[in-house]
């Protein structure tokens, strides 16, 4: 199996029909968010969906859990970050994952860096190379994904999100 897949041009719809999905069914979301690789044209990417669905506040979002476990989402909490609700959706049959939802409330400054992150790559054409190369090494080092290649990458992605942060004051 191959960790990474070339960039999909259906992954923006499929993270529209997502974020529709949550607009229509849960209870205090303000807007959705297509983040992560599959959110940047171009670019390898896991072939799984990452949304951040954020909340107008705290109530709101702990009463969305039963919900949005009914649309078929694991809900894991925090997931090691604070203020954060992680659910993940998997396909039934396979096992195989689909969507991952980074769920905040409107203000957690952890939008602000997902989506200056994206916007970084998005906008530099030099920027989404460099970042193909790390995660394609990464990928070889690391086939089984998981932590260890989430771990390879952060360096790289923790300067970079601290760059993209510092333009966008």
């Amino acid at each position: 199996m191959t960790l990474l897949v070339a960039y999909d041009d259906t992954w923006p719809e499929q993270a529209d029909t997502e974020a529709r999905r949550w607009h229509a069914h849960v209870g205090g979301i303000v807007t959705v968010h297509h983040i992560g690789s599959t959110a940047i044209p171009g670019l390898p990417a896991k072939p799984i969906i990452d949304l951040i669905p954020v909340f107008e506040d705290e109530a709101a979002a702990d009463a969305a859990r039963a919900t949005v476990e009914a649309m078929g989402f694991e809900w894991m909490g925090p997931f090691g970050l604070a203020g954060r609700r992680y659910c993940r959706r998997s396909d039934p049959d396979s096992g195989k994952r689909l969507i991952q939802a980074h769920a905040y409330v409107q203000g957690h400054a952890d939008i602000r860096r997902h989506l200056a992150f994206r916007d970084a790559l998005r906008a530099n054409a030099a920027l989404r190379v460099a970042y193909a190369s790390v995660k394609a090494a990464c990928a070889a080092r690391h086939p089984e994904g998981g932590a260890a290649y989430g771990d390879c990458k952060s360096d790289w992605i923790s300067k970079t999100e601290a760059r993209a942060l510092e333009r966008d004051r």
